[in-house]
């Protein structure tokens, strides 16, 4: 069988169990609403950004950027939601590499997904390239209660030129949850580049998570999830997991993550780049999370033989300029949340 026609039966069978779950609810008991972190490699659309460097994305550009290549591009992220979900689509889908409002719209209404009533949280972010961090989330699951886009202090002074950070408070069931969605500079020149700007961003959100920790005395929901372009053993990740003042911290919770190898390769090692960190009460409590909660989603459909570095690697965009048509060069990350 070919590799398209798996393609065709996987989103069918997905479809399916999504029409039979909407006929026939499962009753577990315990309700679990799932979230799901995604850098999605370059979702631009086809339209020159006078204000940005996009121009490799346009159908003249380096990447001959055409219509045919968006719309499938956007199609392959739909079906990557929809798979992750299994009966159901996630009530939160944290993204990254994003460009525009437009593209999301495109995503949520103009495929399937439009029977989930989605909707967008995002803004332009300072990035030299416009590309964003955003969420959409299903309205009668989650309720936004406020958000908000960070950017570190001293970057304000020197021309902060990154992705700033989602903060977003969220009411799921009668929890409230305060979610970080983070895609750090880029390592790319050496795992010195950019590691000024990563340091500021670190120290920016356990300031903020610190802040929101000491208010609630300690019983705040907070999870951190993205892009960090560090392994969880960087220094610059320790800077979020180290105990505060009260004696709280931040749990790395991509260390234990079972049967994951990473969820992006680089010259055929796995990198576990793409991580979840909670605050300990969300492990510590009778409804937060439970081993198991946190994967990598990597099903065959994502996954292409490499023959540069044998082995699997996501199956991306693009390989270099070349354009193979594939899903993301991300594995994406899926969290089941259990709330009451």
């Amino acid at each position: 069988m070919s590799k398209g026609n798996v393609i065709k039966i996987t989103v069918f069978l997905s479809l399916l169990f999504i029409e039979v779950i909407d006929v026939f609810p499962q009753d577990t008991g315990v309700p679990a609403v799932q979230l799901m972190f995604y850098n999605v490699e370059n979702l631009f659309d086809i339209h020159d950004d006078t204000l940005t460097d996009d121009d490799e994305f346009l159908p003249g550009g380096l990447r001959h950027w055409t219509y045919g290549r968006y719309d499938r591009k956007i199609n392959s992220i739909f079906r990557t939601i929809v798979a992750a979900g299994e009966w159901s689509p996630p009530a939160i889908v944290a993204l990254c590499e994003v460009e525009n409002r437009k593209v999301l719209e495109d995503l949520i209404y103009g495929t399937y997904l439009s029977k989930y009533k989605y909707e967008i949280i995002q803004e332009d972010s300072p990035d030299l390239r416009g590309i964003d961090v955003c969420l959409i989330f299903r309205k009668e699951q989650v309720k936004i209660i406020d958000y908000q886009y960070l950017i570190p202090s001293a970057g304000k002074e020197s021309g902060f030129s990154s992705r700033s950070v989602l903060y977003a408070r969220c009411l799921i069931c009668s929890d409230t949850i305060h979610l970080f969605i983070n895609h750090w500079p880029s390592r790319r020149g050496g795992v010195l580049a950019g590691e000024e700007q990563r340091t500021q961003i670190a120290e920016m959100v356990r300031g903020k998570a610190d802040s929101i920790a000491r208010i609630s005395s300690g019983s705040a929901r907070i999870m951190l999830v993205g892009d960090f372009n560090a392994t969880p053993d960087d220094k610059v990740i320790n800077l979020l997991t180290r105990k505060n003042d009260q004696g709280a911290s931040i749990i790395n919770l991509s260390r234990s993550i079972d049967g994951a190898s990473g969820t992006y390769r680089y010259q055929g090692t796995w990198e576990m780049i793409d991580q979840v960190l909670v605050s300990d009460i969300l492990i510590n409590c009778n409804n937060g999370l439970s081993n198991g909660s946190i994967r990598v989603f990597n099903p065959d459909f994502l996954l292409k033989y490499d023959s540069k570095y044998p082995g699997m690697s996501p199956f991306s965009t693009y390989s270099g300029y070349r354009y193979q048509g594939g899903y993301s060069d991300h594995l994406p990350v899926i969290i089941d949340l259990i709330v009451k």
